[in-house]
């Protein structure tokens, strides 16, 4: 909720509530700001055992977080901690740094990931369009195509 506060924006808040409440004032505040969040945090937290208490023994691992729709249907559907749709293995696969660094990915199921960017066409490869491409030789590049 407070994450996207800046340092500037904070540094504004605690000026104007110094020029507003006066330094006399202000610790007296913030004490007071504080027992009340105290206060509505151990009502919240036995207002969670009590629910807990009357749910009975077999929902005593029951988290209250889990009834966040993100987390719910991330553990619904996903069930839970597994990956079922196998997006752990592309995840893994890719690997952004070594696209930004120009290094090779890791190969994938055996299969490499990287594509050599030397050029390997000869001109008398590239004159003779029609001839098949030798395993491992890229293909010509034309400017003009693009």
């Amino acid at each position: 909720m407070f994450t996207d506060i800046g340092t500037l924006e904070l540094l504004t808040l605690v000026i104007m509530a110094i020029v507003i409440f006066g330094p006399d004032k202000l610790p007296k505040l913030i004490q007071d700001t504080m027992g009340f969040i105290r206060k509505i945090r151990s009502f919240a937290d036995s207002a969670k055992e009590d629910i807990r208490s009357e749910l009975g023994p077999e929902f005593q691992d029951f988290e209250f977080e889990d009834l966040h729709p993100k987390t719910f249907v991330r553990k619904q559907l996903m069930g839970g901690n597994e990956d079922p749709l196998g997006l752990k293995e592309i995840r893994d696969s890719l690997d952004i740094k070594s696209v930004l660094d120009d290094k090779p990915s890791p190969s994938v199921s055996g299969r490499s990931g990287s594509v050599s960017m030397e050029k390997t066409a000869t001109a008398e490869a590239v004159a003779g369009a029609g001839a098949p491409l030798v395993t491992g030789e890229r293909p010509p590049f034309d400017p003009d195509a693009t």
